[in-house]
């Protein structure tokens, strides 16, 4: 019978390695089938045109990359657990924060934008259709799901790799952790119109995927082989 800290590891790092998965599966598609997020640069008639063109695959991807935003949710919490202490109950109420924000962001191309788009094409309500997109888009994306996730999955990483990364992987690991947690949090300039901060959050996300994967098949591993860690890593784990 596996032990309850076993169970919670291996719980986590299926979470982790599905929200990565998902994350690098629903960003591949929709780069091909609707040019993200290459295409919210251009103006809001051809994001609004290539959307219905595309309407039924671009929501289920969007779909995609939503349930893989929920997912570090239940992963924040069972990392948490693992942490223990006041660290680990940070890392479940940022881990809960951060899935809700960017679910709620994300929810928009499925729930409002579909709406948004049919509107567009009465010239009647094209303008005010605009309008609203541009709106939804502003508060609901660039401001909530982008912006505020940024800051929240970055610390939201920095404090899994202190509590958790440290004590059970190698070095390497550790700073792959920090370096796209940094990169990630350069995205809350790019509404200051710092272009470079595209690059360099895109450049965070897919090491964050890979430092997903890495920790989840740190985590999986037999306690036997977490065993060979110091006896320091090892009540870092056991505290929950």
């Amino acid at each position: 019978m596996p032990s309850q800290t076993q169970t919670t590891r291996r719980l986590a790092a299926a979470t982790m390695a599905g929200a990565a998965l998902l994350a690098i599966a629903g960003f591949t598609a929709l780069g091909s089938v609707f040019e993200y997020p290459q295409i919210l640069k251009e103006p809001t008639a051809d994001i609004l045109d290539l959307y219905r063109q595309h309407q039924g695959p671009v929501m289920a991807w969007f779909g995609v990359l939503m349930v893989s935003a929920a997912l570090v949710a239940p992963a924040g919490i069972l990392l948490g657990r693992l942490a223990g202490g006041s660290r680990g109950r940070w890392i479940a109420v940022l881990g809960v924060v951060a899935a809700v924000v960017q679910v709620v962001g994300l929810s928009r191309w499925v729930l409002l934008v579909p709406g948004i788009s049919q509107d567009a094409l009465d010239p009647a309500r094209t303008t005010a259709a605009h309008h609203s997109f541009e709106l939804v888009h502003t508060w609901l994306g660039t401001i909530l799901g982008e912006t505020i996730g940024y800051a929240l999955t970055a610390t939201f990483t920095v404090l899994i790799t202190m509590a958790v990364t440290r004590a059970v992987a190698p070095r390497w690991m550790v700073w792959l952790g920090y370096l796209s947690a940094a990169l990630i949090a350069t995205g809350v300039l790019i509404p200051l119109g710092l272009e470079a901060a595209s690059l360099t959050n895109f450049a965070g996300y897919v090491a964050w995927c890979l430092w997903l994967i890495a920790m989840a098949v740190i985590l999986w591993r037999t306690p036997r082989a977490v065993a060979d860690r110091p006896a320091t890593s090892q009540a870092q784990l056991r505290r929950a």
